[in-house]
């Protein structure tokens, strides 16, 4: 059993539909009381909304205070065509057109409008995430990766405004020299890698999701702040 499997009592969800271009994806919005801010999920290659290591990051954030929109970012017919094809996983300009369409739903959404935007990424959704805050350089307050593959962002790196956490885990050896050299294309000030010691890509150790939750919440109270 992974070690983040007990949880807290889950606050209740609100499913949504997400309307981008053609398409219309599902997501769950949670609330929490106290607002700081909203965290948009990027999921990783293969996954989805429902991904239980993102369900526990998102958990551990509205129990300090922010709302969370986890959302798949491809439709059940694009699901169905990936999971033979397995290219739109790796579709990362279109991940990311699908983060800023579900941002600016966020910015027009009653609840959420007027609170600031971080994005939580894994995988490949973390350089969708990157890239999407490149488009959204006034929207989009801080970028937190985990195990990313940053450096597919490519050319939208150097044009990235929004604070930025690279969480790596120290027994994930391919990728490490990667998000190394996407930090260095980071041209912002406030960035940091993270790397979590013995975990491997999944963070599937004792201990280490929790590690990443922690610092995932602590980057986003930094740089989550609704205006006054």
């Amino acid at each position: 059993m992974d070690s983040f499997a007990t949880l807290t009592q889950a606050r209740p969800s609100q499913p949504v539909q997400i309307s981008i271009g053609p398409v219309v994806l599902d997501g769950d919005l949670t609330v929490p009381e106290a607002l700081r801010g909203v965290v948009l999920f990027a999921h990783g290659s293969g996954s989805s909304r429902h991904s239980p290591r993102n369900k526990y990051v998102a958990q551990i954030l509205q129990e300090d205070g922010f709302a969370t929109l986890l959302m798949d970012l491809l439709t059940r017919d694009e699901e169905a065509v990936d999971n033979t094809t397995r290219h739109l996983r790796f579709d990362i300009d279109l991940l990311a057109q699908r983060l800023v369409g579900a941002t600016d739903w966020l910015l027009q959404n009653p609840i959420t409008q007027k609170l600031p935007i971080g994005y939580f990424g894994a995988s490949t959704g973390a350089a969708a995430a990157l890239v999407a805050a490149a488009e959204r350089p006034d929207r989009v307050a801080a970028v937190v990766s985990r195990g990313g593959r940053p450096d597919l962002a490519g050319e939208a790196l150097p044009r990235v405004q929004a604070p930025t956490l690279l969480i790596v885990g120290g027994n994930d050896w391919p990728v490490i020299p990667l998000n190394e050299q996407a930090l260095a294309q980071l041209r912002i000030q406030d960035k940091r890698l993270e790397i979590v010691p013995g975990a491997t890509h999944l963070f599937e150790e004792p201990g280490a999701l929790e590690e990443v939750a922690r610092l995932a919440s602590d980057w986003f109270v930094r740089y989550l702040t609704v205006p006054t």
